[in-house]
């Protein structure tokens, strides 16, 4: 073969191989094209998963259907948002059996179950709802940080502790124990409370008789309650009724406390008297949680005749609503009142005792010297 035939087939293989090289370019440039330049919208069904879920949830629809989809007995002709709306609706208004079976035209029976199967599943939520964040340990609380009414002096403050009764219905055998100052059976119910207003930690459950100190005493100490002790350097606002051992800080006793008392009479004099404004101003926010806990969810203020057990659970259900709706909501009419007046509800009507029965002025040495320290400083 001479040197041009032998040039000629070179040329045409190489001719060839760039032809290749084209088409396979072009056929890359088309699947990619398809696939990232031209998208096809996916979720075009126009079968909604609303829709599925009600055909589900119908009576004339197998219900082994809908056990295989969500792993649990279909409840007859009942569907999640109403289920929700009940409960909320309860809650949010004290309303009876007899009202509920009316207003959503189901047997007292129904009603009931209904009401007892949502209470467990937002309790359960309350496990992770509420609990203190990782951000509340570490940063300077942003009303501390940002608004000079609330005392950069106590910036390594992660939140409030205080206690709220709550009504009580239990067997007259056992009121005896319920009965407090307020003369009727109560709840005892200990939270702490970051500087948004949300509950960290909850311990419902206590007779109304119980003192403050003996259930914070048993809160701090027993490791299975998960109590969100302060890490080292941080601390909580206690009141004058509870003592103040180390990440716990007290008010001066015997000192004007309370800021109505501050605004009826005349101003701070001395050292003690502004630090005791400045904690009060603080650690109100937790009267304040209370305050819209208790306005928004009327349920607490005149608990049915449920067993104990249930009542306990209705104000740890309460709370985790308190914090998610907190947490979500753009424009909550009850936390925008106040947000926007920061002297409402300054004073819980029902707290725990009253500060003057303390049952001992146990306060750390560095607790005693973080206060005077403060104290010089505002």
């Amino acid at each position: 073969m001479d040197d041009s035939s032998e040039r000629e087939n070179h040329e045409k293989d190489e001719e060839e191989y760039w032809q290749l090289c084209v088409a396979a370019h072009t056929c890359g440039v088309s699947v990619y094209q398809s696939i990232y330049g031209e998208k096809i919208p996916c979720m075009t069904s126009s079968y909604t998963g609303n829709a599925w879920l009600r055909e589900l949830m119908d009576i004339d629809t197998n219900p082994e259907r809908f056990y295989q989809m969500f792993r649990m007995d279909r409840i007859v002709n009942i569907d999640v948002a109403e289920m929700l709306g009940l409960f909320l609706h309860i809650l949010g208004h004290n309303i009876g059996n007899r009202l509920a079976q009316e207003r959503f035209q189901h047997s007292g029976e129904t009603i009931s179950r209904l009401f007892s199967l949502v209470l467990d599943k937002v309790c359960e939520m309350g496990a992770n709802l509420i609990q203190p964040s990782d951000r509340q340990f570490k940063e300077v609380p942003k009303k501390i940080r940002n608004n000079t009414r609330f005392f950069p002096q106590f910036k390594d403050c992660i939140g409030a502790i205080d206690g709220t009764h709550i009504p009580a219905v239990v067997p007259t055998s056992e009121q005896l124990r319920f009965i407090g100052r307020k003369g009727i059976p109560t709840q005892n119910v200990m939270a702490v409370c970051n500087f948004n207003m949300e509950f960290t930690y909850v311990w419902a459950g206590w007779e109304g008789t119980a003192h403050d100190t003996r259930i914070f005493y048993e809160a701090i100490g027993r490791h299975d309650l998960q109590f969100p002790h302060p890490p080292k350097g941080k601390y909580y606002l206690v009141d004058a009724g509870y003592p103040n051992p180390t990440g716990y800080l007290g008010p001066y006793k015997e000192v004007r406390y309370h800021l109505p008392e501050f605004q009826r009479g005349p101003q701070p004099t001395g050292y003690k008297e502004v630090f005791n404004r400045a904690h009060s101003s603080l650690r109100s926010e937790i009267e304040r949680a209370f305050g819209v806990l208790k306005k928004k969810w009327k349920i607490l203020k005149g608990m049915p005749s449920y067993p104990y057990t249930k009542q306990v659970k209705i104000v740890i259900a309460t709370m985790a609503l308190h914090n998610y709706i907190r947490r979500n909501a753009l424009n909550d009419t009850h936390f925008a009142r106040v947000d926007l007046d920061p002297n409402l509800y300054t004073i819980d009507p029902d707290n725990v005792n009253g500060e003057g029965n303390a049952s001992n002025d146990d306060v750390a040495s560095d607790m005693a010297c973080l206060r005077d320290q403060i104290a010089m400083h505002l």
